[in-house]
């Protein structure tokens, strides 16, 4: 993995976990704004952000390209992922949809013939197992259909990571996804237009998720994916949770704990050792 791989991965990872953070802050407790409207104005604003962002770039930007397929993944984790958070706990929620992810994307990386090392296998067991040791609190007795939508949620994320890394143009493929998305998404608020709520400030969390977290993270992360095997980028998501959980602490005023502390090792930890080169393998740099 090159050096350019490594911190567009990073950064990545850092727009995913506070998309989390904004999306916890807005749908969490007493709700700032109805699942609904905060799906559709993540996707609008994300799609308005890239359109901007591909307007700099190329100065003739255009509406064309993509796939309805990837722009129905993307609607497929962002809906469900929201409506999700109305009935399960925090640490339950992440629980399913992460490891929804990771199996979604392990199963393509096997079916396209890749075959994980004995130590990439062992980093991933003890990046679960961090996992699971820091959300287990929160797991109990979990609302079935709030499980099933975040399962649903869990998959479309993991399918659209792997088909976005064979994109050519990574952010045009994902601003085409954001815009193809929002008719659809239109159509749940138009659905659900009894029971929309919105107050300014879940307005700006949900603008904040759609058009930095959401939009330019996607972007980043398609960009990022080609230089990674579906086991790295399957096992390298699990430190979302904890770059969360730390943005928690500093900007929540959630309290550091022993556990969030070996979780946090263990996670770390594991993805590390999945993610190292064999002692003969070349070290690729930028």
């Amino acid at each position: 993995m090159t050096l350019r791989t490594a911190a567009l991965t990073a950064l990545a990872m850092a727009a995913f976990a506070a998309n989390s953070i904004l999306c916890r802050a807005a749908l969490g407790g007493q709700p700032a704004i109805d699942a609904a409207s905060f799906s559709t104005l993540r996707l609008v604003s994300g799609a308005l952000s890239l359109l901007l962002v591909d307007a700099v770039r190329t100065r003739t930007p255009t509406l064309r390209g993509g796939s309805w397929g990837s722009a129905a993944l993307l609607f497929v984790y962002a809906v469900p992922f929201s409506f999700a958070y109305t009935s399960l706990a925090t640490g339950t929620g992440a629980l399913i949809l992460f490891g929804c992810v990771q199996a979604t994307m392990l199963a393509s990386g096997l079916r396209a013939g890749e075959r994980p090392r004995p130590r990439q296998w062992l980093g991933l067991v003890l990046a679960v197992a961090g996992l699971v040791y820091m959300v287990s609190p929160g797991v109990s007795a979990p609302s079935p259909v709030g499980s099933a939508l975040m399962a649903m949620a869990g998959v479309g994320w993991g399918l659209y990571s792997v088909r976005g890394r064979g994109a050519t143009d990574p952010l045009a493929q994902t601003r085409a996804s954001f815009v193809r998305s929002v008719p659809m998404v239109l159509i749940v608020s138009a659905l659900f237009v009894r029971h929309a709520q919105m107050t300014p400030t879940g307005v700006g969390l949900a603008v904040a998720s759609g058009a930095v977290a959401s939009g330019l993270g996607y972007a980043v992360w398609y960009t990022a994916l080609p230089g990674l095997t579906a086991t790295a980028a399957a096992t390298v998501q699990l430190t979302v949770p904890v770059i969360a959980a730390v943005g928690g602490v500093l900007f929540m005023s959630e309290t550091v704990t022993a556990r969030l502390l070996i979780a946090s090792v263990l996670i770390l930890g594991g993805v590390m050792l999945a993610l190292t080169p064999h002692r003969n393998a070349r070290l690729d740099s930028a």
